[in-house]
């Protein structure tokens, strides 16, 4: 596996590469798409991308665990996670470890 990360300057730069938008509005898109992406899962909406994946808000309620140290009984609070799935087309890409 490679230790390299994607960041919204690589995004940034890729938009700017491929769509032929400047540096600056490039980079607004992104920060952008990014935002409204956000503002709906912090409104408990789904944003779903066609042939990549599926992000949602889920609620877990109160529970009880344990320090995997000591064995100690915890209680964890209810809290909203966030999660992904991957399209199908995605976990494919990812298996065959194809760019495209």
């Amino acid at each position: 596996m490679s230790d390299k990360t994607l960041t919204r300057m690589d995004l940034s730069e890729a938009v700017f590469r491929e769509v032929g938008l400047s540096r600056n509005e490039s980079a607004q898109l992104v920060e952008t798409v990014l935002q409204h992406m956000s503002d709906a899962l912090v409104r408990g909406e789904t944003v779903k991308i066609s042939s990549f994946g599926t992000f949602s808000v889920r609620d877990k309620t109160a529970r009880i665990g344990r320090n995997p140290k000591t064995g100690d009984e915890v209680p964890i609070s209810p809290r909203r996670v966030l999660t992904f799935r991957p399209s199908h087309l995605m976990k494919d890409r990812v298996a065959e470890g194809t760019r495209r």
